[in-house]
This record gives structure tokens, sequence and C-alpha cells, in this order.
């Protein structure tokens, strides 16, 4: 039987540390909108701020659903399966903000991701949880955790900053979503740490 929880604390917080996915779910307001759901991994890219703050490095890509949505109503909610040990399955719904390059806060959020930072980091979203709860995912089948993949970070590491600037300017929905919203501002801001 599920529960819900007032706090990310003791047991959910080192259930969400473990975890080395997790998913984000965000969508538009208008009723024929694309809903977006989103693996996210690499190891140091989420950490949690406090007992009700969650935040994840956001880094380029194909799109940007997740930050189009954020600015146009904020709801999101993230999610995290135990592919290993008990069953469980862990949902914060809250509310999220990009914090994008030149924003003042950039620098104080930038430092927790030291070890993961590099250029192609484009936001950090900083998520503040409206709703915790859990489920017992006795559906969620035993998966082995092999290893990090690390094309993503190769790839982006390969570029310097007004590279990754002008790979997010190609990009058809990073500006832009899928349903016209805007995402990432573009051309891309420069960093202010």
């Amino acid at each position: 039987m599920g529960q819900r929880y007032e706090r990310i604390e003791g047991s959910i917080r080192r259930f969400i540390e473990q975890q080395p996915v997790f998913f984000t779910a965000t969508a538009p307001l208008g009723g024929d909108g694309h809903i977006n759901l989103s693996p996210k991994g690499r190891n140091g890219t989420l950490v949690v701020i406090d007992e009700l703050t969650l935040a994840y490095l956001d880094f380029g890509g194909s799109g940007a659903e997740t930050i189009a949505h954020l600015r146009e109503n904020g709801r999101i909610t993230l999610m995290w399966c135990a592919f290993s040990g008990p069953p469980k399955v862990l949902r914060v719904h809250g509310e999220g903000q990009a914090l994008f390059r030149d924003d003042p806060r950039w620098a104080e959020y930038i430092g927790r991701f030291r070890e993961v930072d590099g250029p192609g980091a484009r936001a950090i979203i900083v998520v503040r949880a409206r709703r915790i709860s859990d489920a017992c995912g006795f559906a969620v089948p035993f998966m082995d955790y092999q290893q990090e993949r690390t094309q993503h970070a190769e790839h982006l590491g390969r570029k310097t900053d007004e590279e990754f600037a002008k790979y997010c300017e190609k990009k058809d929905h990073v500006g832009v979503s899928l349903d016209g919203l805007p995402a990432l501002p573009l051309p891309l801001p420069a960093r202010t740490d």
C-alpha cells in the first residue's frame, strides 16, 4: 500500500540518491499538446537540496520539452523505480523552474554539480515538492545495472562553449517546443559562473 511523505528525508532521500535513473514528466496546458516523459541518468546530475527541493542538471540534446513546459506552467513529476531490492515506485509532484546560464542563481546551484558540469550544461531544473508518495512497484521488473553510458558526456565534453551554443541553435526543438512554446533561450546565454 502506497503512502505519502511530508519531506524528502531518511529512507526516501536514500532511495532517491541510490537510483541510477529517474524519469521526468511534464505537459503543456493545452489539451492537444504533447506530453513529455524523459529518462534521466548520469551519476551526480541529481541532488537533494533540502527536505522539499531537488535539482538536476539539464544537458544539451535534441529537444527541450521539459524546459518549455516549465516555462509555461511549472508542473513536473519526477519518478524513480526500484529495479533491484525491495519493490518501490516513488513520485515527487511539484513546481519546477529552469535556471538558465545567465540566471543570477546559476553560480549558487552549479557548484552542486562540480563533478559532472561541462560545456553541455544548458539549465538547472529546480523542483519544489508539493506531493511525495510511493507505490508498491510489484510490477517493476528486476534489472541489473551494469554501468554508466559515456557517449553523451564524451560528445558534449569535446565541444567548446561556442560550439555547444551553435549545436543548440541547429536543433529544431531546443528554442521552441513541439507545440511552439518558448524553450531554451537562443542564442544560448553565456554562463555567469
